[in-house]
């Protein structure tokens, strides 16, 4: 007797299961706003299909006739360039303290407290220090992101190297490898996979220190333009936003996981 708990769906079952909730949370959204609609024709809150579709191609498909550029890919643009160099930063940083804390004692006796330490600090408390010493431009934004996830990431990896079989790491040196071989050429290639699925785990705190900085001081941004319309309610602009921000998450996180799977196959056959 084969048990539901063993039997997997395949691909085309699964894209149609997947796509059960998404379906019925438009058709209660779409229910939800013709009552509201129905009751008062100009309610902003919950507008239908086809002005959100009118607002998606004013944004992302017309030209703005104060800038002449497209809003929508300007905005995209902006957000993903410091959200790509936030994460970045954040990975080399969280890789080499991550796995020196991990590898090496006295290294985590020494920095291990302090990363600790610096992880309970929420990152949107010192945003405003952060612009003093910044200024309101590129760099106070990704700082935000970087400080924001790079505890997060070294404390993983540390973690992540701490679990590495101790067998390993005795082998080599047994062969006559030093510290700086053993990382190298034994930790690093196990590590550099799961420094990959940690940076997907990490998109989703990543993009909500991006929108609140776009939010309180910048001049273009996902965020920059949910909350320069919200002051007029337009919730046609807003939704929309906000779905292709979950959009280009779900991508980002997609992307990553399939380089992973293609560079490390072996990981994520074992796991």
């Amino acid at each position: 007797m084969k048990r539901l708990m063993n039997s997997h769906p395949s691909f085309p079952l699964k894209v149609f299961l997947g796509s059960i909730p998404f379906i019925i949370t438009i058709i209660i959204y779409m229910w939800a706003s013709d009552i509201r609609l129905e009751a008062n024709p100009d309610d902003k809150l919950m507008p239908s299909m086809s002005k959100m579709s009118e607002a998606i191609d004013r944004i992302a498909f017309q030209p703005s006739k104060r800038s002449g550029e497209y809003l929508m890919l300007t905005d995209t643009l902006a957000s993903l360039e410091r959200l790509g160099i936030g994460i970045f930063i954040s990975a080399i940083i969280g890789l080499v303290f991550g796995v020196l804390n991990g590898a090496i004692p006295f290294v985590r006796a020494k920095l291990s407290p302090y990363v600790t330490a610096i992880s309970l600090v929420p990152p949107l408390a010192i945003l405003p220090i952060l612009f003093i010493v910044f200024g309101l431009g590129e760099v106070s934004k990704i700082m935000l992101i970087v400080i924001g996830v790079t505890p997060f990431l070294i404390r993983d990896m540390q973690a992540k190297t701490l679990e590495l079989p101790f067998e390993q790491l005795i082998k080599a040196q047994t062969i006559g490898a030093n510290t700086w071989q053993v990382i190298v050429r034994v930790i690093l290639p196990q590590i550099m996979p799961r420094l990959l699925a940690s940076v997907r785990l990490s998109l989703g705190t990543a993009w909500l220190f991006l929108i609140a900085a776009e939010a309180i001081a910048s001049t273009e941004g996902l965020g920059y333009r949910i909350f320069l319309v919200r002051r007029y309610l337009s919730m046609d602009v807003i939704l929309p936003y906000v779905i292709w921000i979950a959009f280009l998450a779900f991508l980002l996180d997609w992307l990553i996981r399939k380089y992973s799977e293609k560079r490390y196959p072996w990981f994520h056959t074992q796991s």
